[in-house]
C-alpha cells in the first residue's frame, strides 16, 4: 500500500473519530515546530495546492508560482498565501531585488510525519476514550492491509522491548 493511501487512511480514521475530540476555539492542530515559533497547522486547500507545487519545484518566486498556478488566482492571493505559509514556518524566503524566493522549511514527508504525530497526540491525549481510538485504528488498519497490521504489531513489540531496556 503506498504512502498516499496510508495518509488517506489516517485522515479517514481521525475524521471518523472526530466526535470524541474536543477542539477548542477552532484552533485545530496547533503545535510548535522544533525551535520555530510558528504553529503546525492543517493546511487549507489553497495552501495545500501551493505547498505541493513548492515541494515539487523547490525554490520559487511568487511570480513563477502564480504563472504556474494558472490565472484562476490573483497574484496578490498567491503572494498573501505564501506570506502566511512563511509566517507559519512552512516556508523560508530570501529577498532578491524586490522579489522574495521561497523554499519549503520542511520536506513534504517531514510535514506529514509531524502532522500525523500531532494528530495522534490530540486524539490520544484529548479524546475521552483512548482505548476506543486505538481499537478503531486497529480495525481500520486490518481492513485496509494485513501487512500493515503485521507491521503495526512489529512496531508495538519493538517499542515494548525498547521501554524494558530503559528500566
Amino acid at each position: 500500500m503506498d504512502s498516499g493511501v496510508n495518509w488517506l487512511l489516517l485522515f479517514g480514521l481521525i475524521h471518523g473519530l472526530g466526535t470524541i475530540l474536543w477542539l477548542r476555539n477552532s484552533m485545530w492542530l496547533k503545535k510548535k515546530i522544533g525551535g520555530h515559533n510558528a504553529p503546525l497547522d492543517q493546511l487549507g486547500s489553497l495552501e495545500s495546492e501551493l505547498m505541493e507545487r513548492i515541494w515539487r519545484r523547490g525554490e520559487i518566486s511568487v511570480r513563477d508560482l502564480h504563472a504556474e498556478s494558472a490565472s484562476h488566482l490573483a497574484y496578490t492571493t498567491v503572494m498573501t498565501t505564501m506570506d502566511r505559509l512563511y509566517k507559519k514556518g512552512l516556508l523560508q524566503r530570501r529577498k532578491v531585488g524586490k522579489a522574495y524566493f521561497y523554499v519549503p522549511a520542511l520536506s513534504e514527508q517531514q510535514y506529514r510525519e509531524r502532522l500525523t504525530h500531532h494528530l495522534f497526540g490530540m486524539v490520544l491525549n484529548e479524546g475521552s476514550d483512548s482505548s476506543a481510538v486505538l481499537s478503531h485504528f486497529v480495525d481500520a488498519v486490518s481492513e485496509a492491509d494485513e501487512q500493515m497490521l503485521e507491521r503495526l504489531d512489529q512496531l508495538v513489540k519493538a517499542k515494548r522491548r525498547a521501554l524494558r531496556r530503559q528500566e
